[in-house]
């Protein structure tokens, strides 16, 4: 294959939108903690890139994309260090099936994991170990989302592989799932991972101090607007991306992100001035990221005005999903759970009764809903399982929890010696909202 500068450019660029997408959701997560854990939070998005970027040369790409074992990963040693991937036998760059170097592929799909790893972490913002949180983020890429990604993405048990799930569901047409599961950008690999990885460690670490009993609103509303709009521009490198080169597929991704979020957005809107009596900016920002989640999976496999469907009820029903925490008793603190676990099922569920081709509503049968829905289910089995495991191992040896004195008095200063705002008269001043 020769190589394609014009959909290199396209990917380079995509890799960087998505990477830009990290600092962002701190800007997203670190508005909606308390002023006085605004930085550890921060810093929970910012250490995931460093912590993943490292794991990922030396054995990440292997194990999403390299040689099958079993199904289920990668060999970690098959392209341990990238060794084997960057060049060809005769020095040349090795190119993909749409004329980009791999190195390229390896650079954007790194950010993927990046940013997976980092969502979790609003579930269980304000109480826990900076320390233990980066051993959780190397752990965790390494058990479930580098498995997962080669499971849906690289050939494995969840992919239209003929060796896959569906295909042993619907049977196999010229050596592939006859009906194969569709996840566009990330709807089992990203948000349903991530989201069900976040409620299992709100379970297993337990409630912030004064849960359901003290205001534990926002402290600056603005940054998270910014979060929200700088999640929105990446995204369409997360998506449109997905692609993987600079033709009409990205173009109707990019259209129907777009599409879904805005629809999202108003449906979130709408949801809580019905229920609430107002229409809030966290409303927005938050209705923004439900939509742009929801039309992740399925961004190449929609309409304009069927994604438009899909952004309205993935708005309507993220906003009333952000409330059962209070209903059962577990502290998702920054509503992971609501957004990305429920927002990623509607997603890749949707698919099934939406897509332009295999959808039900479409007079093409059940066949792809069925698939959706057993690929769903399988991986949020999959991450819930193994996210307790490794939780449960890291509470048991290093402990999740600050002190108490650390979690009231705020995290900031006591795990990372630094506060977000000015000082006078010796006590530290913190802007929330009452």
């Amino acid at each position: 294959m020769d190589l394609d500068t014009g959909a290199t450019a396209w990917m380079l660029m995509s890799a960087s939108l998505v990477l830009l997408m990290t600092p962002g959701l701190a800007f997203f997560y670190g508005g909606m903690v308390r002023g006085k854990s605004v930085l550890n939070m921060m810093m929970m998005s910012f250490i995931a890139i460093g912590a993943v970027v490292v794991v990922y040369v030396l054995y990440g790409w292997s194990m999403s994309y390299g040689a099958d074992v079993g199904g289920f990963f990668g060999n970690p040693f098959d392209q341990f260090g990238l060794n084997g991937t960057i060049w060809n036998d005769d020095g040349s760059y090795a190119i993909d099936a749409f004329g980009v170097p791999v190195i390229v592929g390896v650079a954007f799909q790194v950010t993927f994991a990046i940013i997976t790893v980092a969502l979790i972490s609003g579930a269980i913002a304000d109480r826990v170990k900076f320390g233990t949180w980066v051993v959780f983020v190397v752990l965790w890429v390494t058990v479930s989302y580098f498995p997962l990604a080669h499971m849906v993405w690289g050939g494995g048990l969840l992919s239209g592989a003929e060796n896959g799930v569906a295909a042993k569901i619907f049977g196999v047409t010229d050596g592939a799932a006859t009906v194969a599961p569709i996840d566009f950008a990330g709807g089992t690999v990203v948000h349903i991972n991530a989201g069900i990885a976040g409620l299992v460690l709100a379970l297993i670490i337990g409630k912030r101090k004064g849960f359901g009993r003290e205001p534990m609103r926002p402290h600056n509303l603005p940054f998270v607007m910014l979060g929200a709009a700088l999640l929105w521009f990446g995204w369409f490198g997360f998506n449109a991306g997905s692609a993987f080169t600079a033709d009409g597929n990205a173009g109707l991704a990019w259209v129907n992100t777009t599409a879904a979020t805005a629809a999202a957005m108003i449906g979130w809107l709408v949801t809580e001035k019905v229920r609430d009596g107002h229409a809030t900016s966290l409303g927005a920002a938050s209705g923004i990221v439900a939509g742009l989640v929801a039309i992740t999976p399925a961004a190449g496999a929609l309409r304009p005005v069927t994604s438009i469907v899909l952004g309205v009820v993935a708005g309507v029903l993220c906003a009333l999903a952000v409330g059962l925490k209070y209903k059962f008793g577990y502290d998702d603190s920054l509503d992971v759970v609501g957004v990305h676990l429920v927002g990623g099922l509607v997603g890749t569920i949707g698919i099934g009764f939406l897509a332009a081709e295999g959808g039900l509503f479409f007079g093409d049968g059940a066949k792809l809903l069925v698939v959706q829905i057993v690929i769903a289910l399988l991986a949020l089995i999959f991450s819930g399982l193994v996210t307790a495991v490794i939780g449960y191992i890291l509470k048991v040896t290093l402990g999740w929890r600050v002190s108490e004195e650390a979690e009231v008095g705020g995290i900031d200063l006591a795990v990372h010696g630094e506060t977000a705002y000015e000082t006078l008269g010796g006590a530290r001043v913190v802007t929330e909202v009452k």
